[in-house]
């Protein structure tokens, strides 16, 4: 076969492959634009047969606005001088029916350069265009409904965390317009503590890794003031998994707030109103013991029978101890009691309760301690903690009639992101105390009420209802929380969590008591401030037994006036409520100005958490809690005075 039959066996085939396709149109043009070829596709395309549109001008398939701006001479230039013309459009069929065309043209030369013409193809792409026009208008309808929501503010971050997008909500809850908060960070909406605290970094971090972050918290408005807001924010990725932003909800739940905290109050205030009558008729029980103990011995005294002394003593004292218990028990679920925090090893603590437990328990409990090593310190007040152990392992034990297994388990934890929040808690370390029995279990409504004051599954007369929420204050008062995990006949795991202390937990042994009321003070000087006559007396008897020069004031004022003199004081004894317009601490803290090395012991029953700063003291300030016994309080003022 010649070169030139060779040729032309090959324009055949090429022929034929263009004139078999039929999802394009492809066709040839001489130079001024005439139609010289024309394939199936074209033909199915366009409407158009071959004898019909060969010889006849291209621009027919253009709209008649498109001839009259000579899109279709543009198009050929741009082809012959730039190489090819590429463009989407409007063109029409021969039925006058319009479709959305993708063209090509372009141009055509002989191998010495010559210019023949142009080679056209066209793909129709009516059907793609609708999707995408139904996708962005979708797309818009979507927008214009986002930008008309008010009670939500829902907007868009970048990557970085900055506003990209503002809808009518953000502007009325939070007072920017969008001119104003477009290109800022969201961190803008925190205030200055959350931002210190990188709530802002952690809640996209969380979004980011997680893909969705949620809370509820204090945001700040333009204004400066603030309201409560459910937030989600939920990250935003392209098709291949690249994040390319946020998208971000707000609630203003101030009202809603507001009303859920008015209802806990009154549903308190209920509980409280249901058990005066019971509370009064105890502390009348527990005062005409009291009073009835002291008039028998007024009576014993009398008729000379001093032997009967001890039983009296012994009932008065007993019912006091009674009633110092149910009061301490109420401050502790107010979170108003004065606590007296140490660095403190959870360990220790509780191996030292180890065989109180396993006797309160009783033998049908098998007991198991857990204790982790190297298990960090933690800042807590030892009496409380001790206190929230026995009253948990009391609760395992009553959960479990039959006997069973009781763990107590320790160990370190760090909280971050997601499961702080679900405790409550801020990102750090903890130490958990967790108490496990497998007991009759709690049904979900029961541990829902768990905490509430007053609520008890004991039998009438058989329980206060006041020991899980005295725990609970403890614990929260600590900076820590209380979580429940239960199943109904399986048992429950009650969890304490306590922050993490930095410096280690020493050793510390209890005083010994010295014997009662045996003179070692050597003339040191006690001043005492309290407005009860009766506790003044007490104590102050207690210091002359024991050697010390004694000054009682009755008020605040009072008690400053001889702190300013020049008098010798070397121990200060103050109530923390005191009248005359100065507390016990405002006096402390005004000696300490011209008395810097003063020491300090607070006698309180009750005591707000700003008197002694967040319950912590300051260095060389004691507290003692009422009702005290004497030989508590004799070793305690010996031990301070002594350091």
């Amino acid at each position: 076969m010649t070169e030139v039959e060779n040729l032309a066996s090959n324009v055949n085939k090429f022929e034929l492959l263009v004139q078999s396709v039929t999802d394009y149109a492809i066709y040839m043009l001489d130079p001024t634009g005439r139609v010289t070829s024309w394939n199936a596709g074209a033909a199915r395309l366009k409407g158009y047969e071959p004898n019909e549109i060969i010889g006849e001008h291209f621009s027919r398939f253009y709209t008649d606005e498109e001839r009259q701006r000579n899109i279709p001479k543009v198009a050929l230039e741009t082809a012959e001088n730039v190489g090819r013309f590429e463009a989407e459009g409007w063109r029409v069929r021969k039925d006058g029916s319009r479709f959305w065309a993708n063209v090509v043209i372009d141009p055509i030369r002989d191998h010495t350069g010559n210019f023949l013409g142009f080679a056209k193809v066209t793909r129709d792409l009516t059907e793609r265009r609708a999707a995408e026009e139904k996708l962005r208008q979708s797309e818009e309808r979507f927008r214009l409904l986002i930008q008309g929501v008010i009670d939500y503010a829902i907007y868009m971050l970048d990557a970085e965390g900055h506003v990209s997008s503002w809808n009518a909500g953000a502007e009325r809850f939070k007072g920017y317009t969008a001119d104003e908060i477009i290109g800022q960070h969201f961190s803008k909406f925190y205030s200055e503590e959350d931002r210190q605290s990188g709530i802002p970094r952690n809640a996209l971090e969380t979004a980011k890794h997680e893909g969705r972050f949620e809370a509820e918290g204090w945001r700040i408005r333009k204004d400066g003031s603030r309201f409560w807001a459910s937030v989600i924010i939920d990250a935003i990725r392209n098709e291949q998994g690249q994040l390319i932003g946020f998208a971000k909800v707000t609630r203003d739940l101030t009202e809603k707030r507001a009303t859920e905290e008015q209802l806990r109050q009154s549903q308190k205030m209920e509980a409280v109103g249901q058990l005066t009558g019971g509370l009064a008729h105890d502390f009348n029980n527990l005062l005409t013991g009291i009073s009835g103990s002291l008039e028998m011995i007024q009576i014993r005294m009398a008729q000379g029978r001093t032997e009967e002394f001890d039983r009296y003593l012994t009932a008065a004292q007993g019912a006091v101890q009674r009633a110092a218990a149910l009061t301490h028990r109420l401050l502790a679920f107010s979170r108003r009691q004065t606590l007296d925090p140490k660095p403190t090893n959870a360990n220790r603590l509780i191996s030292g309760l180890e065989e109180l437990i396993r006797r309160t328990v009783g033998p049908g409990v098998f007991v198991e301690v857990v204790g982790a090593s190297g298990l960090w310190p933690i800042l807590a007040d030892p009496g409380q903690l001790e206190n929230a152990v026995l009253n948990l392992c009391i609760n395992a034990r009553d959960a479990m009639p039959d006997g069973g297994k009781l763990t107590i388990e320790t160990a370190n934890t760090s909280l971050k992101g997601f499961a702080a929040r679900q405790q409550d808690l801020p990102d750090g370390e903890y130490v958990t105390v967790c108490v496990t029995d497998t007991g009759s279990g709690m049904t979900p409504e029961i541990i829902a009420k768990a905490f509430d004051p007053f609520f008890t599954t004991k039998p009438l007369g058989e329980g206060t209802g006041l020991g899980l929420s005295m725990i609970y204050g403890f614990v929260r008062q600590s900076g820590g929380q209380v979580s429940v995990s239960s199943e109904v006949g399986q048992g429950t795991t009650m969890c304490l969590y306590l922050p993490r202390h930095a410096e280690d937990a020493l050793i510390e042994e209890e005083p010994l008591l010295s014997p009662l009321l045996q003179p070692t003070g050597e003339g040191e000087v006690v001043l005492v401030i309290d407005d009860e006559p009766t506790i003044r007396m007490l104590i102050a008897e207690v210091l002359a037994e024991a050697g010390y020069a004694v000054i009682e004031a009755a008020d605040g004022p009072a008690g400053l006036k001889v702190l300013e003199s020049n008098a010798r004081i070397d121990l200060l004894i103050t109530d923390v409520g005191l009248p005359g317009g100065m507390n016990g601490r405002q006096v402390a803290d005004a000696a300490r100005v011209s008395r810097p090395d003063l020491k300090v012991l607070f006698i309180t029953g009750y005591a707000e958490n700003a008197v002694v700063g967040s319950g912590r003291m300051d260095d060389g300030m004691f507290v003692l809690t009422k009702p005290f016994q004497i030989d508590v309080l004799d070793a305690r003022i010996r031990e301070i005075i002594k350091d």
